[in-house]
This record gives structure tokens, C-alpha cells and sequence, in this order.
């Protein structure tokens, strides 16, 4: 899960959104991530990935953020106007590996209902 700074709903419009979950696509693409389950909602993102062993979740999260941000930025430099100190996203981050409790379906099924809750509530 990342945050945008402050938890600001940055992602409020619809376009945006779409445009965030592009760039994350992009940037797994570029960096041989799969992303199995995204959401972005209004004021943070889940994504369920696999990752090549070669890497730790934190450069994975490193990667996501940069690449996010820099290219959110660019494209729309008015989102800095709306963060008090300029960056996209929170310092810190969730995440959880699957296991024998938690289960990839679990996690799944975690992002799905924040996809569905969303809908509902438009």
C-alpha cells in the first residue's frame, strides 16, 4: 500500500487514477515486475506483485514511487500546487508476503473489495 503525502485524495479524479495505474504498469513492465492486483484509489494504492527473488521489496517500492511520481509530475505539473512539500507519496509503505496464512487469494480478494467498495460508493 502506498499513500499520497499527508493522505491527500490526490487521485480523486477518475483520469487520474487510470493514469497512475498506467504508470505503475509501466514501470513493472520496465523492471520485469508482475502486478497481479492493482487499486488506486482517491488516497492510496494496493498492488499485489511477484517479484525475481534478485530484488527487495523495498527497491520494488522504490522503483513504483519514482516512477509514479516523476511521471505524474511532468505530465501534470499542477498535483505539486495541491502537496505542501512537493512529493508524491508518503515515506513509508505496507507490505506482506504470501504465505501459509496469507494466501495470494486472501490478498486478492483484500484489493478486490477496496475495487468494489469504491464503485458502490459513486
Amino acid at each position: 500500500m502506498r499513500c499520497p503525502k499527508y493522505r491527500k485524495d490526490i487521485f480523486r479524479e477518475e483520469w487520474l487514477r487510470e493514469r497512475a495505474e498506467q504508470l505503475f504498469h509501466a514501470a513493472a513492465e520496465d523492471d520485469e515486475i508482475e502486478i497481479i492486483e492493482i487499486e488506486v484509489s482517491q488516497d492510496h494504492a494496493h498492488l499485489m506483485v511477484s517479484v525475481a527473488s534478485k530484488r527487495g521489496i523495498g527497491e520494488v517500492v522504490r522503483i513504483f514511487k519514482s516512477v509514479v511520481a516523476r511521471e505524474l509530475f511532468r505530465e501534470f505539473p499542477s498535483l505539486k500546487k495541491r502537496l505542501w512539500s512537493g512529493e508524491l507519496w508518503e515515506d513509508g509503505y505496507f507490505a506482506r508476503t504470501v504465505g501459509d496464512r496469507m494466501t495470494s487469494e486472501v490478498i486478492q480478494k483484500y484489493i478486490q473489495h477496496h475495487r468494489e467498495e469504491k464503485q458502490g460508493a459513486t
